[in-house]
């Protein structure tokens, strides 16, 4: 699957800018540049690792543009590989013409993620790690920067390689007894090894339950926003965004399809989702959208339920317990706005007997925003971590996991009831493969480019 001829892509953003920096990897690529590139440094003592070379880029009689070529020995580079980065001005026709160039010495347009593939195949890193830069370059928020810089410096890998060294000692002694199954020698203590896999079932269980706070830490903490026609439930999102995301109108029923945006607070993404309000109607659209409301609200993780308190619903309570019953995953903020409009002591007392917590706000004045958003974040305080806690946050991650775990219980149950060797083994080498895929000690053609394939081209 490595190929082993050179790459090069630009691996800053397209467009405009003050800087441009194109990466070229593989056996022998200075040579790509020789004709090109004129720096007296370099011409004199040639290309030593992790030093930048100032020149000029020529093409024949035209002078492209003065770049810094920062080269990278075999084995000291991001990929494994002999590589270099040019550091141009931000132009396109500059960008253009050096690619051009590079491209007709040799080389050819990297594919997505290639750079990160080939630092995995060389060695480099391993498959969590891989997965990790990519999730470290799409971090929108410092706890999942955090969390993606841990996997990154092999937090997640040690862990598993620990798992996997446990493993791997029983799983030997066990295939040792079958090499003498005639003299029916034990070489695996079975109590020693019990000890271990249902130490292990715990350990895989601690990082297969932080997979619900670190999907969320990565895509958002779900928050549906909920309520009657007009309870301001767009006003709310727009005031969270701090942008007209949203359209707001005085006729009821103007949203009629989900609108989703994000908004960071505190260190966290909230994928906020505004829902059409909720009433009887007989509109098929705003039919469907109310349908979609509640299909939101079944899979969020936070819900505001907006009243509106010009216009107070009578049933607060049923709706809440019903929300409730229909998500009880989440966390409901019973919210009142419109606040600003009303008498708010008499508004208020109107709601004093209900059981649950409310807030009085003013989307529109951002009036009470702020005590809403700090009990937002008390009570996702669930997704907090301490700096040494390793999180899983990649979908495969968790499904390895499941899979090892599974495989455990098998081996769990094979030894108590005495299994002979052979299915025992069977079981401990599922166990492996399941943790050997997470690390790419076990993997695959398929698995890899469908991995890689995620990543920006110069990644």
């Amino acid at each position: 699957m490595l190929r082993d001829d050179i790459i090069c892509a630009l691996s800053t953003p397209q467009g405009i800018g003050a800087l441009a920096i194109i990466r070229v990897s593989g056996e022998n690529s200075h040579a790509t540049i020789a004709p090109f590139f004129n720096s007296k440094r370099a011409t004199k003592t040639g290309y030593e690792s992790h030093r930048a070379y100032f020149g000029d880029f020529s093409v024949k009689e035209e002078h492209i543009d003065e770049v810094l070529i920062t080269f990278f020995d075999e084995g000291k580079s991001f990929t494994g590989e002999e590589s270099f980065e040019i550091s141009c001005h931000g132009s396109p026709y500059i960008v253009q013409r050096i690619m051009e160039c590079i491209l007709e010495a040799g080389s050819r347009l990297a594919d997505p993620g290639e750079y990160t593939m080939r630092a995995f195949m060389n060695g480099r890193m391993d498959l969590a790690q891989a997965e990790a830069v990519a999730d470290l370059i799409h971090a929108e928020n410092k706890t999942m920067h955090d969390v993606a810089l841990r996997q990154l410096k092999g937090g997640l890998s040690s862990e598993i390689s620990s798992f996997r060294d446990e493993l791997v000692h029983f799983a030997s002694m066990i295939e040792l007894e079958l090499d003498f199954s005639e003299e029916d020698v034990e070489f695996a203590s079975r109590k020693q090894l019990l000890n271990m896999l249902q130490s292990l079932k715990t350990n895989v269980h601690s990082l297969l339950d932080s997979f619900k706070y670190g999907n969320a830490i990565k895509n958002g903490i779900a928050t549906a926003i909920l309520g009657a026609p007009n309870a301001g439930k767009s006003t709310l999102l727009n005031a969270l965004l701090g942008e007209d995301r949203a359209i707001v109108s005085a006729i009821a029923g103007t949203t009629r399809d989900t609108i989703e945006d994000t908004f960071h607070y505190a260190g966290l993404t909230y994928r906020l989702i505004d829902t059409a309000g909720i009433r009887d109607t007989e509109d098929y659209v705003e039919k469907i959208g109310i349908k979609k409301a509640f299909e939101q609200a079944e899979k969020a993780d936070v819900i505001f339920y907006l009243i509106d308190a010009t216009d107070p619903e009578k049933d607060v309570e049923n709706r809440i317990k019903y929300l409730k019953a229909s998500a009880p995953q989440a966390i409901v903020f019973l919210c009142i706005n419109k606040t600003d409009q009303v008498d708010t002591d008499v508004t208020l007392d109107l709601f004093q007997d209900t059981k649950h917590d409310f807030f009085p706000i003013s989307a529109k004045s951002k009036k009470g925003l702020n005590s809403l958003l700090e009990a937002l974040k008390e009570a996702t305080a669930w997704t907090a971590h301490s700096s040494s806690q390793t999180i899983v946050t990649n979908a495969r991650h968790a499904d390895a996991l499941r899979r090892t775990s599974l495989a455990i219980d098998k081996s769990i149950n094979a030894v108590e009831l005495n299994i002979p060797g052979d299915l025992l083994a069977q079981d401990l080498r599922a166990a492996l493969d399941g943790l050997g895929e997470i690390t790419g000690t076990i993997s695959t053609d398929d698995l890899l480019a469908n991995i890689f394939s995620k990543f920006c081209i110069g990644k």
